[in-house]
């Protein structure tokens, strides 16, 4: 039996900020096996996001070795945030 997916205790808070600016959110940590933990839509882009907790320190960001796996076999835009600025800054990066 797997595990019950956790969520990094930021992730409510940035999934809201990132829909407060018009993009649309599919959670999908729930999957497992690696999957990141949401999928970003904006302007005919799909963005996997792994979110990891920004007030922990660096080492308890590190990806499970299942997310290694995964973003490594992974042939599209696959991103590591801890925050909701560093996601902002990816998914508006063409607008800046």
């Amino acid at each position: 039996m797997r595990k019950r997916a956790r969520v990094d205790a930021n992730q409510k808070k940035i999934v809201s900020q990132i829909r407060e600016a018009g993009c649309s959110v599919l959670h999908t940590h729930q999957l497992g096996k690696g999957a990141p933990d949401i999928i970003v839509g904006y302007n005919n882009n799909n963005y996997l996001i792994e979110i990891k907790d920004g007030d922990k320190p660096l080492a308890q960001q590190k990806l499970t070795p299942d997310e290694i796996k995964f973003q490594a076999e992974w042939q599209g835009n696959y991103y590591v945030v801890n925050s909701f600025d560093k996601l902002r800054d990816i998914i508006f990066s063409d607008e800046l």
